[in-house]
């Protein structure tokens, strides 16, 4: 069987039949639809119930490869890992503030950020991300600070060559997309050049819409029905993809990034 089930309870009970069936030696119970708990951590199921429905045909494969890698990457964090290996390693994530229902924000290193969203800093491995904790840092010696400055240099060394696909719409609104596909299309809101990159493709301020991990949108701050829908289409990408961020809007200036609400 390749195909997992489409409904959420059923599909939480085949997540769990195939932890028991890989890792034995894990304790393993739901907690509810689309929740369980591994080794007494909780574990939302959301996101990759997304992503098997992305490619459905691969279920099985798609959920079997997420625990590994789920798993691996706690073994991985429970290595000491010295600064100076992993400083070139470092990585912003900007995660929806609802993603303290699953870490603990008193032990992972993080900053606030707008619209209902933290950064998160990652250690990038060639199959996985681990969160930095707090007890990481201290080990370190390093601030929240350096860490912020240095996740943000390695993310623009990261893939400097950015592809830019400009669209024009009749109404003369303008939207640019990048689409790199490697995990860091939304964080490149963070991108300290950002607004010198774009804001002559929109003679000055724009938004960015983020609904999700791999998405990022740079769209003019007009006129009001282009916004207006591409607002719609973020709100159902938001709902729809997994690791989702936001459906609200970013406002890119000169001197940083903005909520639109707050904007």
């Amino acid at each position: 069987m390749t195909h997992m089930p489409r409904e959420p309870e059923a599909f939480s009970e085949q997540v769990v039949y195939i932890l028991r069936r890989h890792f034995p030696d894990k304790e393993v119970h739901l907690a509810g639809p689309m929740d369980l708990y591994l080794d007494g951590r909780h574990l939302g199921l959301n996101n990759l119930y997304r992503m098997v429905l992305t490619e459905p045909s691969r279920g099985v494969e798609i959920v079997e490869d997420f625990l590994e890698q789920l798993l691996d990457g706690d073994e991985l964090a429970n290595v000491p890992m010295p600064y100076s290996v992993a400083i070139g390693r470092i990585m912003p994530r900007i995660q929806p503030i609802s993603i303290f229902e699953q870490l603990d924000k008193e032990q992972v290193a993080y900053s606030p950020f707008v619209n209902d969203t933290v950064i998160l800093y990652v250690i990038d491995l060639p199959r996985m991300t681990v969160s930095i904790t707090i007890e990481q840092m201290m080990r370190w010696g390093v601030s929240i600070d350096e860490i912020d400055r240095v996740s943000r240099e390695n993310l623009s060394r990261y893939q400097p060559e950015l592809k830019l696909q400009i669209v024009e719409a009749q109404d003369g609104g303008r939207a640019a997309i990048f689409n790199m596909q490697d995990g860091y299309d939304a964080a490149r809101l963070l991108l300290t050049t950002l607004w010198t990159r774009l804001a002559p493709e929109f003679k000055g301020n724009f938004y960015v819409a983020a609904p999700a991990r791999d998405m990022f949108m740079a769209i003019s701050c007009g006129p009001d029905l282009f916004v207006e829908k591409l607002q719609e289409r973020i709100a159902a990408d938001y709902n729809r993809l997994p690791y989702p961020i936001s459906d609200e809007l970013f406002l890119v200036t000169q001197d940083g990034v903005a909520g639109t609400k707050a904007a």
